[in-house]
């Protein structure tokens, strides 16, 4: 007999416990945003009102590095909504496993970050509900604090990267590519995706070399679908 389902409640919390580092994690890098976005012109409220509504690190720091740049806002929002363009075949992937009609899926999915979803991910194509919630809630809880922290000591951060803050971006993504890396379908994916990045990156605009080599799943589903 097949072991019942936890309760929501209880997938929940453990995806709230598994959540706890990686939330950590958003703390420490959440500190250096609004000194980044000090520098684009945002003031502190803004800086914890753009953490708390889009909640997307890498699209928040690639909107603010544009109009460091000299970019417009137009610019900009492309090149933040083009870096988050990977939701969309994360979002596909995950929308068989979330309930009820299609507003309230759609709202479901709002829970979708990357560690989030790689954790909710049972590794057969489905994912389960209460662990993407709960990841995300500890994501968002230290995203939108370290924001605040951030705010709060920005005259101890004026150089992040002195800090080695800098490195805590790649450091999350890494951990979260560690853990999907344990199948062969796996390294694939990963080996092509990385081989695909490193190509495009010196020669394509922010955001684009990221989305491209998600095609590398693609592939690896393929691979996997071959005899």
């Amino acid at each position: 007999m097949a072991t019942p389902p936890a309760p929501m409640r209880d997938r929940v919390i453990a995806g709230l416990r598994a959540g706890i580092p990686f939330g950590v994690a958003s703390f420490v890098l959440a500190m250096s945003f609004p000194v980044v976005a000090e520098q684009a012109g945002f003031g502190p409220i803004a800086a914890v009102a753009a953490s708390a509504l889009i909640f997307a690190g890498s699209a928040q720091f690639t909107a603010v590095a544009v109009l460091i740049q000299g970019g417009g806002a137009g610019a900009a929002i492309a090149a933040a909504t083009l870096m988050n363009a990977r939701y969309l075949p994360m979002g596909i992937a995950l929308a068989p496993s979330l309930r009820g009609g299609r507003l309230r899926r759609a709202i479901e999915g709002q829970a979708v970050v990357d560690a989030s979803w790689a954790m909710a991910s049972r590794g057969d194509g489905t994912f389960d509900r209460g662990i993407l919630f709960g990841s995300t809630l500890a994501l968002y809880t230290g995203w939108v604090s370290g924001t605040v922290a951030g705010v709060v000591a920005g005259d101890l951060l004026t150089d992040p990267a002195a800090l080695g803050l800098d490195a805590i971006y790649p450091a999350f993504f890494l951990a979260l590519l560690m853990n999907e890396t344990r199948t062969a379908r796996g390294r694939v994916a990963a080996g092509l995706g990385a081989a695909i990045a490193l190509a495009l990156t010196p020669v394509a605009p922010a955001g684009l070399p990221v989305l491209l080599a998600s095609a590398a799943a693609l592939i690896a589903l393929w691979r996997r679908s071959v005899p």
